[in-house]
């Protein structure tokens, strides 16, 4: 029976995924590297240094740095995309986000933020909903990123559920990898190849209804 509802923030509830790929891709010209649009588009849901490491290594500049320098360029990608934050308003909720929140209140679901970004309480307050939920993964506790299922599994214990008690949200192939690694149902919205090992995938979050989910939930039960 379904008691709880994931999500990830970044690309699910909201559009600040593009303030995030954005901000890598200008430190990214500042090392002197250029990503294409794969290599943006694989920086999607994990950690700000695991973020840092991946670009990097994709300019071959894995042991170019110290740590201390690494921490300087993190936080500075992070002062730009906090900025950007400083501009969010209720408005900057994805399309079909509010009624999805709705329907799951009506339900009383459980509801518990899964990302990995340190700034998702700053997020949730600038969107307005920051009391939807029930409470919200602390990226410091976790030792390993998406895909591994670490996450998922601390917004299971914070939701105080079954991993079969529950739905996940995602829009990032690390993000379906680490709901599925974690024995829970997945969600995907985006590209249904990308996020083919998610168990309900939408174009868009515009797409996303509760209860035609809950039908492919319970049948899967």
């Amino acid at each position: 029976m379904l008691k709880g509802l994931l999500f990830d923030l970044d690309g699910v509830l909201t559009n600040s995924a593009k303030f995030h790929l954005t901000a890598w891709n200008n430190l990214a010209k500042e090392l002197g590297i250029t990503l294409n649009d794969a290599q943006l588009d694989s920086l999607r849901g994990i950690s700000r240094m695991d973020s840092l490491e991946l670009i990097l290594k994709y300019g071959g500049q894995e042991d170019r740095y110290t740590e201390a320098e690494k921490e300087k360029f993190a936080a500075e990608k992070n002062s730009k995309f906090v900025e950007q934050v400083e501009t969010m308003t209720p408005k900057d909720i994805l399309p079909g986000i509010p009624e999805l929140l709705a329907d799951a209140k009506k339900q009383n679901l459980k509801m518990v933020i899964a990302s990995a970004s340190k700034n998702a309480p700053k997020i949730l307050t600038r969107l307005g909903i920051m009391d939807e939920f029930d409470g919200i993964v602390d990226p410091a506790t976790l030792h390993h990123g998406k895909p591994d299922p670490e996450i998922y599994e601390k917004a299971q214990e914070i939701a105080g559920l079954k991993a079969d008690e529950l739905i996940s949200f995602e829009d990032a192939k690390a993000g379906v990898e680490s709901i599925k690694a974690a024995g829970q149902f997945a969600v995907g919205i985006g590209d249904k190849e990308l996020l083919k090992e998610a168990d309900y995938i939408v174009p868009t979050t515009a797409d996303l209804k509760l209860s035609e989910i809950e039908k492919v939930f319970e049948e899967k039960e």
